[in-house]
Order: C-alpha cells, then structure tokens, then sequence
C-alpha cells in the first residue's frame, strides 16, 4: 500500500508565518515610504519660509515683489509695475504663471541662491506630484482665512497626508491653527476644511509664516 505524503500541521504553521512575515514587511514599508513623504514636504515648507524671510531680511523687500531684482539680475523676472515694491505678494493665485509676482517668487528667491534649481524653472514640486506657491494673505481669495501676512502653500497634497502633516507643522487640526487645508487640487475653494478628511481625494494647504 503506497504511503500519502502531504504537509504537517507543523510545515503549514511556518509557512503561514513566513507569509505573515513578508505581509507585515510590505505594510510596515508602505507606511516608512509614506511618512517620508509627509516629512519631505513639511521640510520644504519649512524651508521655503526660510527662504522668503532670508531674502526680505538680505534685500529689505518680498520676493517676487522686489521691484530692484531686474537690476541686481540680468534677466530677472519683472513684477508688475503696479503692484512691484508695496510689500505683498500679489496674485490671484497663488500658483499663477507668467511674470505675477508668485510665479516671480521663485526666479528671485534662485537667483540670490536661497533655492537650487533654474530661475526659469517656475513652482518647486513635492512628493505628491503638486508644487508649492507663496502669496501674501490678503492677495488671493483661496488663502485668506490663512492666518499669517504671508502664505506657503502645496496642491495636490493627498487625503491621508492631510492630517499628519498638519500635526507635524502645527496642531493637527485641519481647520485651525496657522495651517488650513481645502478640498481640491488647487483653486480658490471659499472655506478652510471642515468635514472629516477623505483619505482618497487631493486637498491644497496653506500654512502662514
């Protein structure tokens, strides 16, 4: 009579460990890659604070708003006359292209090496696929209940990066505090966020500095 052969409730034990093993490594490293990127944005926005400030303390004047930046730079980016040097950052939006002076931020802020990369180079990104913008509180309709008289703020943030990273930059509560986050990529959405956070959609944050 040929013998059965089959697995032991012993083999079947350590294989069910093994694969609890490998399922806990995948987790455990999903959630180490989405901390980084929490921590990855907070310290470029961190960072890109410092950068106004240096530069409002080196030149006496805004980024993007300095109106002496064309003739301490060959090619600098022009603000507009109209708003150029009155101390805000002006712009309808606080992601605008062009020569606005958010979009001008940037290529001033490079330009006096407070930020690597190419003046021409327009918003920094982050690790969400969004990029940043800066603007002056009572410029844009998106960002003025913001508290602050300037303001740094990332789209596309997503829904599950919403809350850790307000609690890593301020208190943790998305409608409170120097940080407010709203429901959408970018925009000028009426009111900070309110309801509960969804973890699958993308929100734009601002915090005040």
């Amino acid at each position: 009579m040929k013998r059965q052969t089959g697995f032991t409730l012993v083999e079947m034990a350590i294989v069910l460990v093994i694969i609890g093993l490998l399922l806990g490594g995948v987790l455990k490293g999903q959630e180490l890659i989405e901390s980084a990127k929490v921590k990855n944005i907070a310290q470029d926005m961190r960072a890109i604070s410092v950068a106004v400030l240096t530069y409002q303390d080196k030149y006496r004047a805004l980024p993007g708003d300095d109106r002496n930046a064309p003739a301490r730079w060959a090619g600098a980016c022009v603000p507009p006359a109209a708003t150029a040097g009155n101390g805000l950052i002006d712009g309808a939006d606080w992601n605008a292209a062009g020569t606005t002076e958010p979009a001008c931020v940037w290529d001033h802020l490079r330009r006096a090496n407070l930020l690597t990369g190419d003046p021409a180079a327009g918003n920094p990104t982050h690790a969400d696929a969004g990029m940043f913008g800066v603007v002056s509180s009572n410029a844009n309709a998106a960002v003025n209940d913001t508290p602050g008289t300037l303001i740094v703020c990332a789209d596309n943030i997503r829904g599950r990066h919403v809350v850790p990273l307000d609690a890593m930059l301020d208190d943790g509560q998305v409608g409170t505090g120097s940080m407010r986050s709203r429901l959408g990529p970018s925009g000028t959405p009426a009111a900070a966020q309110s309801a509960p956070i969804n973890e699958g959609a993308s929100y734009e944050v601002c915090m005040g500095f």
